[in-house]
């Protein structure tokens, strides 16, 4: 493993090469990247379990600790949605608190070292192995697609099959203008999944990047850089999981409103 058994400065453009690749099985289009989806279930994992845990031992009266914590975080996000939302759907605040914490999750592992893990799986044989999900497209994609397939769906149910047709076709310009309606309409709706991916994506991205040419800095310069850039990580991090949370917000707010 080049990029884990020599100094980064050796060979840069290889170092950085070696840890943007994927551990994946298949080739193109139809490849799966195994390092994505063993550390975004784990993290899916820690959230039922902790989940489970302040569910088993919940106390309405006395609240201590996390319990605290998640019902204040709770509250926030309830009462965002129902700012939101003309009608109450109990299941959005839930979906988007869960959304927010595995997000929050998968981002915040780029705030470990670049190295460890593909060093620790290294010595399992595994050549390549990246962290931190949220800067996998297909991540980001499986998040977006799975919320656009939810505003569908609930723009069917609240609109019917032929109120949500008719917002293709005499939506935004009126009954005259209905193939202008559709393209425009279908841009509007295919840009909802590309900008929640591609916005996260490219953030978090960018956040790893940095840290890799943080990497090949000398080292009595890195933990000075490492430690500013960190920081401002925690920031980007928190934002963009928020933002992630809040659009999933909005786009389900605008799937319920009645068709005109």
């Amino acid at each position: 493993m080049s990029g884990a058994s020599e100094p980064a400065t050796a060979n840069p453009v290889e170092y950085i090469q070696h840890h943007l690749a994927n551990w994946h099985v298949g080739h193109g289009f139809w490849s799966v990247n195994l390092d994505s989806l063993l550390v975004g279930w784990v993290l899916a994992g820690v959230i039922m379990w902790v989940s489970w845990r302040v569910g088993r031992s919940l106390d309405p009266d006395r609240p201590t600790g996390i319990q605290n914590v998640l019902e204040s975080l709770m509250e926030f996000v309830d009462g965002m949605v129902q700012e939101a939302f003309a009608s109450r759907n109990p299941f959005v605040a839930p979906l988007a608190f869960t959304v927010f914490v595995w997000v929050f999750l998968m981002n915040s592992l780029d705030l470990v070292p670049v190295d460890l893990f593909p060093k620790i799986f290294s010595y399992f044989g595994v050549e390549h192995f990246r962290l931190v999900p949220t800067t996998d497209p297909q991540t980001t994609f499986a998040l977006s697609l799975s919320v656009f397939a939810l505003v569908i769906f609930y723009n069917i149910k609240v609109k019917g099959p032929m109120g949500y047709l008719k917002t293709f076709l005499f939506h935004p310009f009126g009954k005259w203008l209905i193939p202008a309606n559709i393209v425009m309409t279908l841009v509007e709706e295919i840009a909802k999944p590309l900008s929640l991916a591609l916005r996260l994506f490219g953030n978090m991205f960018t956040g790893e990047l940095v840290f890799l040419l943080a990497a090949l800095l000398p080292f009595y310069v890195q933990p000075l850089l490492g430690s500013v850039w960190g920081i401002f990580e925690m920031l980007v991090i928190t934002l963009q999981a928020f933002i992630f949370m809040v659009l999933t917000i909005m786009y389900l707010s605008i799937a319920h409103e009645e068709a005109h």
